[in-house]
């Protein structure tokens, strides 16, 4: 599947650290797409990531798809069944374990302001309680990753592990981070 058939609703989940922000601003800049980042959503901005209000978040997300043209990446499962219903097309990406924790310890080491999709007015910070998470829900959440994959019926496109993502990457002509 190419990105030309995922049409101009992308919708790109995967875990933690898997770089879907990464992928999804690649994309929005080759198709001249919006970008859409759920954790800024989800999150209020300066907060180090205090949580929005559930409904402020539904409304935010809600409204965002609503518009005619996006990339969205992010999970949030109880919103994406809406998602996925205005989706035209779905990415998913499947990292180890291993690379999401590398890259969570990258980019939580990188200066302030630089990593795609983070959230605005907050540096990311090591975290215990987010490499926990990373070391005992990654497996769990690859399956149910890959059930919404099999059982969705939009164009798809499937990336196992970082050398599918950067064939991915090349084959389409998108920058390369």
């Amino acid at each position: 599947m190419r990105l030309a058939d995922l049409g101009d609703r992308i919708c790109i989940i995967g875990q933690s650290g898997s770089g879907k922000s990464t992928l999804a601003a690649a994309i929005g800049k080759r198709l001249g797409l919006p970008v859409v980042h759920l954790d800024q959503y989800r999150h209020l901005p300066g907060s180090q990531w205090q949580l929005r209000p559930d409904d402020a978040f539904a409304e935010l997300h809600d409204s965002a798809i609503r518009t005619e043209r996006w990339v969205i990446e992010g999970n949030y499962s109880k919103l994406m069944p809406q998602r996925l219903q205005r989706a035209t097309g779905l990415i998913v990406i499947d990292m180890s374990t291993g690379a999401s924790l590398a890259r969570y310890v990258r980019r939580a080491l990188q200066p302030a302001g630089r990593r795609i999709g983070g959230l605005p007015g907050t540096r990311d910070r090591l975290s215990w309680s987010m490499i926990r998470y990373l070391l005992l829900n990654t497996r769990a959440s690859r399956r149910r990753r890959r059930a919404v994959f099999d059982e969705s019926t939009l164009p798809k496109v499937f990336l196992s592990g970082s050398p599918a993502t950067r064939r991915f990457y090349e084959g389409e002509g998108l920058d390369l981070p």
